[in-house]
């Protein structure tokens, strides 16, 4: 594509496809904010919370690479479409629960429906800009991104002093809207009729077996573990990922390529990229609740004082200051995991200790460095990955980074909060049942005024010694992850991915 053929609407339509990206990513972080109000709004225990932001990274994580296949097949901007309708949908029926169940089942068709949305997103904006101009382009589309992150907890918290706790769904519609019908009118259609065919048994597999899995996680803690509902379901859970893993090995085209896994080097920047997403999950929803449950800070309070670790990661990002800096350092992408996980790591030990005296300084030193340990270890996990496949099959490893990027945030969400509640539960004073353990509101109603001072001190340990196994986790994993990476690169030097032109289907 010459600078002759360049579309005169490009930077048009680059925006229209951020502004659906954004209110995908919006809708996450706004939700953490809405915790605490969901949990004491509509009487739901831990578990069920958990399912809210765990059916929607769940459902997503399961289909994002199917729908990058059927984008691919049938036509970019019409799975595009689809998705802002369904993600619209979605919000609309979520912010009229009336119930965690009705909530959580409109989780999921968003989950559907932002999983659509991320598959086509930059596709189309790899299809819209020539090589020259792609890395600006998707340095913006990942920019936008971060903000959202940024931005999330804000916006949730002005909406929930003002509104219900709805308002963080409604507030989708009159965004997905416009941009529905910006995307008919702007947006070229792109499409490949010779790509593969969708995997859609893969994807209900694969799905089928995530849900089974953390779902024995989530009911762990208050059913027992040995109890027959969490081992009927993990088995399930595993039953179904061995079909899953047969059916990808029998199939022409699989949902996912299970020879990646043969390198080390992927397998090493996987593992690191389901850390941070489970570092950053699992510690979000842990820190909202400490923010408001233990610390007493009303919904706005608490977004403003989650916003720095995703400022952090946006300022290190969009200018450049991340890769500049390991670069300058000399550290190469299994150093600079390594390092980045470490501080990540760093960052949740410090909320861990700080957050649990009220410290709030020590709260935004540990955000600062998550942020740190994340902008520094985004580029080079994508560099090993972008190393360890063929350039045709790039799009399938972003896909699955994405899908795995997902699954972490999930896990971490389920392990983390599974960790609260069982901790918790130990440690409730005399005479209140460990039923109580389900909410930090059902265990002070069952307590009382007397004991309500040992709840949530109790409470406080509890989110203390979870912020603290998150961290161990993490730093070991991002050691493995390193070492994996390191051991691979001495012995065989990976592929260098060169950009590709791009052409409108």
């Amino acid at each position: 594509m010459s600078q002759t053929d360049r579309r005169p609407d490009r930077w048009v339509i680059l925006a229209v496809i951020c502004l659906a990206q954004l209110v995908v990513v919006l809708d996450n972080t706004i939700l953490n904010v809405a915790v605490p109000s969901l949990t004491k709004e509509l009487g739901a225990t831990t578990a069920q919370t958990q399912w809210v932001i765990g059916a929607y990274s769940l459902a997503q994580a399961g289909l994002l690479i199917a729908a990058g296949g059927l984008a691919d097949r049938y036509g970019r901007k019409k799975v595009q479409l689809l998705g802002l309708a369904l993600f619209g949908v979605g919000s609309l029926g979520a912010s009229m629960a009336d119930d965690p169940g009705q909530l959580i089942a409109a989780r999921a068709g968003m989950g559907v429906g932002g999983s659509l949305l991320l598959a086509t997103s930059l596709a189309i904006v790899v299809r819209t800009f020539d090589a020259e101009e792609q890395p600006k382009a998707i340095a913006a589309w990942t920019a936008v991104a971060s903000l959202g992150v940024a931005l999330g907890p804000v916006i949730g918290g002005l909406l929930l002093t003002r509104f219900w706790w709805g308002s963080v769904f409604l507030v989708n519609v009159p965004v997905a809207a416009p941009a529905l019908l910006a995307v008919a009118r702007l947006v070229p259609e792109s499409k490949d009729p010779r790509g593969d065919r969708p995997d859609l048994l893969g994807a209900v597999l694969s799905t089928a077996g995530l849900v089974g899995l953390v779902y024995a996680v989530i009911q762990g803690p208050g059913s027992g573990w040995t109890s027959s509902h969490t081992l009927l379901s993990g088995g399930l859970g595993l039953l179904f990922l061995l079909l899953f893993v047969l059916w990808e090995r029998r199939i022409e085209h699989p949902l996912l390529d299970l020879s990646f896994f043969r390198d080390a080097r992927f397998r090493g920047a996987v593992s690191g990229g389901v850390l941070v997403s489970f570092g950053m999950g699992g510690s979000l929803f842990l820190l909202t609740e400490h923010l408001q449950f233990v610390l007493g800070y009303g919904p706005l309070s608490a977004g403003l004082r989650t916003a720095p670790m995703a400022l952090t990661i946006v300022a290190l990002n969009l200018t450049g200051t991340g890769i500049r800096l390991t670069t300058k350092l000399g550290l190469k992408p299994p150093a600079a995991i390594a390092t980045g996980l470490a501080l990540l790591a760093a960052g949740l030990a410090a909320i861990a200790v700080f957050g649990h005296n009220g410290s709030y300084p020590g709260v935004l030193l540990g955000l600062v460095l998550m942020g740190t340990g994340v902008a520094c270890a985004q580029p080079a996990m994508a560099t090993a990955v972008m190393g360890s496949i063929p350039p045709e099959k790039a799009g399938v490893g972003s896909g699955l980074m994405g899908t795995l990027g997902e699954l972490g945030n999930s896990l971490g969400v389920a392990v983390l909060g599974a960790v609260l509640t069982a901790g918790f539960a130990a440690t409730l004073p005399a005479g209140v049942p460990n039923t109580a353990a389900r909410s930090l509101p059902d265990a002070l109603a069952a307590a009382g005024p007397a004991v309500a001072h040992q709840v949530r001190s109790a409470f406080a340990d509890s989110l203390t010694s979870s912020q603290l196994i998150g961290a161990v986790a993490v730093l070991l994993g991002g050691l493995l992850a390193g070492w994996l990476l390191s051991r691979a690169t001495a012995e065989q030097p990976g592929p260098t991915a060169q950009p590709q032109s791009a052409q409108a289907g």
